[in-house]
């Protein structure tokens, strides 16, 4: 089995993995990162999403042998308080009822509002149409990127 060195959360980590091994089993049963859910299983619904290098990136259909000498950034890492603008958002508005989809919607809405600092309401809705939340929370999002798209800039 092939050992591959990633830069996770800011920290080198080694594992051992086959190549065609996902990301999100790396993350979840290797490496106890469980922010990260299993949704879909065909990068669908956005649940499983992290970053890589700062993208959004669907990590259920991203093989470990892809992964070189790119920064992996889970829920975990975005903040290690839970104190990230987002995060504060997503509890001012109340947005999780069920709360599986929430870490891939937060991590999506970070990658966006890096590429977009001050986005539209139009906008908002366009950067998080490809995650679904199964409790329909759509609205309480829209609201708590916005709130923290403010707290950031």
């Amino acid at each position: 089995m092939p050992n591959y060195n990633l830069k996770i959360n800011g920290e080198t980590i080694a594992v051992n993995a086959d190549s065609d091994t996902p990301l999100l089993w790396v993350l979840r049963d290797q490496l106890n990162l469980v922010g990260t859910k299993f949704g879909c299983g065909i990068a669908q619904c956005g649940a499983c999403t992290i970053h890589v290098d700062g993208k959004a990136t669907r990590s259920c259909q991203l093989p470990v042998s892809m992964i070189d000498k790119e920064e992996i950034t889970t829920i975990e890492g975005l903040s290690k308080e839970g104190k990230h603008p987002l995060q504060e958002a997503w509890k001012v508005v109340d947005v999780p009822q069920c709360g599986y989809c929430q870490a891939g919607q937060i991590m999506t809405a970070a990658s966006f509002l890096k590429e977009n600092p001050t986005p539209n309401s139009k906008e908002i809705r366009e950067a998080m149409h490809g995650n679904i939340c199964r409790c329909a929370s759509y609205n309480r999002i829209e609201k708590a990127v916005a709130i923290a798209a403010k707290k950031m800039s």
